[in-house]
């Protein structure tokens, strides 16, 4: 029993954990599986059960966040926050602006690594999936700082105008220098147009913009 659908559905996932491991393998039949008899009364500490990915600096396939999703799902956590862009990769299509990820997804070809990102297509049926297991899809948008997928594509939008470029690791000093060009309108333009499209898609009531770590140079 329970007050909500949410609440048989975590219910169910109560009895999951209660079986077996083979159970979840798929490969074995039932073979008599017991469970001991018990009365569990159980409801989240928390509203906010969540797991950050870095698919920026890591970019994972959409196979690969289906399988972390059902994880979630079974230990009952109901966020999963996606760190989309930063200074490694821009990893979402944005239809106003396709240099984002036709140059902002990819690296150099000396630095021998592929890059990625995810269409608003395939966006759209991780959220449907992941909205079936009561997870909630948080996008990460950075801003001003680690930035500078996004500056390799339109480096217009930084103080000094570029050129810039995507690169697979950490620098030294681990943040950038260059950033959105708080002084230029355009910017604030740029990341209105992309916030209205990152908005549009996701459902969720909450989008991070960083914020952090922003160096004061520029």
């Amino acid at each position: 029993t329970a007050h909500t659908s949410d609440g048989v559905f975590y219910g169910c996932q109560s009895l999951r954990q209660l079986l077996p491991p083979t159970a979840e393998t798929g490969s074995v039949r039932h073979a008599g599986w017991t469970i001991p008899q018990m009365q569990i009364v159980d409801k989240p500490r928390f509203n906010w059960r969540g797991l950050m990915v870095d698919c920026s600096r890591t970019f994972q396939s959409v196979e690969y966040l289906r399988k972390l999703i059902d994880l979630l799902a079974l230990y009952k956590m109901n966020i999963l926050h996606l760190h989309l862009t930063d200074d490694q990769g821009w990893r979402i299509q944005i239809d106003r602006y396709p240099e984002l990820t036709k140059v902002g997804a990819v690296y150099p070809e000396r630095y021998h690594q592929s890059g990625g990102f995810y269409t608003k297509e395939q966006i759209r049926d991780l959220l449907k999936y992941a909205q079936e297991r009561r997870v909630t899809l948080v996008p990460e948008i950075e801003m001003p700082g680690h930035c500078l997928a996004a500056l390799a594509a339109y480096p217009e939008l930084s103080c000094k105008g570029g050129p810039f470029e995507t690169f697979p690791f950490f620098k030294e000093d681990g943040i950038q220098t260059d950033v959105f060009c708080a002084g230029d309108e355009a910017v604030f333009t740029f990341l209105q147009n992309v916030l209205d499209e990152v908005i549009e898609l996701f459902p969720s009531r909450y989008i991070h913009v960083g914020g952090d770590e922003v160096r004061k140079i520029r």
